[in-house]
């Protein structure tokens, strides 16, 4: 089979958090560790372009979850799928979450969804241990 290094591929996904009494401080956070990422014209593979910033949430609304998505499309990003989530998990490291869904739609492969989940309640920036799972899926056609 002749790899095609031009296929599209897309991945996109979100970032959760449970917004708590220090949900400003926590989504202040967030938004900044996102700012402080490279921009797409700098060609990362992980850059604050392809984030919907979190915004100050309305106080009458009272949300019990921060959902921060992301998206973006490549030529072939699973051939340099090791340094995408590279990339990805130091971006985490620097955040307050609960859980974050990344998901990789190629034509050569099928979607592919990562999990990261933390040991206990959330992850605290720069503290917290990460998990990752991946489960796959691909229509025969």
């Amino acid at each position: 089979m002749e790899m095609d290094l031009q296929s599209e591929s897309v991945v996109y996904g979100c970032i959760k958090n449970v917004a708590v009494d220090s949900g400003v401080e926590h989504r202040r956070n967030n938004r900044a560790a996102m700012l402080e990422l490279p921009s797409a014209e700098s060609w990362s593979l992980v850059n604050r372009e392809m984030f919907a910033l979190p915004e100050k949430q309305c106080a009458d609304l009272h949300l019990t979850t921060d959902v921060m998505h992301f998206g973006a499309s490549y030529q072939g990003v699973e051939h340099e799928w090791k340094y995408w989530l590279e990339q990805f998990e130091k971006l985490l490291r620097k955040m307050y979450w609960v859980s974050a869904t990344v998901h990789l739609e190629t034509e050569l492969s099928g979607l592919h969804s990562f999990i990261y989940e933390v040991d206990g309640v959330s992850h605290i920036p720069n503290q917290s241990d990460i998990k990752l799972r991946c489960e796959w899926a691909r229509e025969l056609v």
